[in-house]
């Protein structure tokens, strides 16, 4: 379905931030894409999406491939019409619209009564959102907001959803909750997802394949089974080491890190 052929990225035409990233995503599919702030996820995002011109941004190397068709020059709106679907980081809503307003917003494209059709789905995934229809949305709470932004972006009927931290700064019995509709969603309606987290260990619970990166590159992949059980995600993202002990990220010295991912 999509390809990411060992793009490079610029900001400004001096700041180098993705160097050879490469990854798939399988039709139905649901892939993990973790690491630590700046390694580059979102950015990666970005690229597939076509945002990158909002930040001065542009592929300079490789190739975005979507259904066998190159996308990386096309623009962000093109993109989304061929069925591929960002979901921002930061609940970026229509703050002064309420809930159902800003759904019918992701569903513009459509007639009346598609749009009612995809309402009751949307609001069958997320009965709270019912509740809240008529709620202005900037009321919402932390929650509310992001299962409305993944809704919204359902409205669309994508092939491809891509969520950027959808667990920020959400309690976790609320993250497990959205993470299990979002599971729903990919099983339910084969929904391919590319889901950019920090919290890898529940990312990797509802995943079929993870990819690790580092300073813009990909330095490590597998199915998710495996990830958890790879001792460097245990202890850099995990947070254990092989005795079971806490540890911090800068407590473990950079090349010890690379020599394990690397050799």
């Amino acid at each position: 379905m999509l390809v990411v052929n060992n793009i490079e990225v610029v900001y400004s035409e001096v700041i180098w931030v993705l160097r050879g990233v490469t990854l798939e995503i399988a039709e139905g599919s649901m892939v993990a894409l973790l690491g630590a702030n700046g390694a580059g996820k979102t950015t990666t995002l970005k690229a597939i999406s076509g945002l990158l011109w909002a930040e001065l941004g542009k592929i300079t190397a490789g190739s975005v491939e979507y259904g066998g068709r190159k996308i990386d020059r096309l623009k962000a709106e093109d993109i989304a019409r061929l069925g591929v679907i960002q979901v921002l980081e930061g609940h970026r809503l229509f703050e002064h619209l309420t809930t159902e307003e800003n759904l019918r917003m992701g569903g513009h494209l459509f007639d009346g009564q598609a749009i009612k059709q995809k309402l009751d789905m949307v609001y069958g995934y997320f009965p709270r959102l019912r509740e809240r229809r008529g709620e202005i949305s900037g009321y919402l709470s932390g929650g509310e907001q992001q299962m409305l932004v993944i809704g919204r972006a359902l409205m669309s009927s994508p092939e491809l959803m891509m969520l950027d931290e959808p667990s920020l700064g959400l309690a976790p019995l609320l993250v497990l909750e959205i993470f299990d509709i979002v599971s729903d969603i990919n099983f339910e309606k084969q929904t391919a997802i590319l889901l950019v987290e920090q919290n890898a260990k529940a990312a990797l619970a509802i995943t079929d394949y993870g990819y690790i990166m580092e300073n813009g590159r990909v330095v490590l992949e597998g199915p998710s089974e495996k990830l958890v059980e790879n001792e460097d995600i245990k202890e850099f993202y995990l947070g254990l080491s092989q005795l079971g002990e806490r540890k911090s990220y800068r407590e473990i010295k950079h090349y010890k890190r690379r020599k394990r991912w690397l050799g």
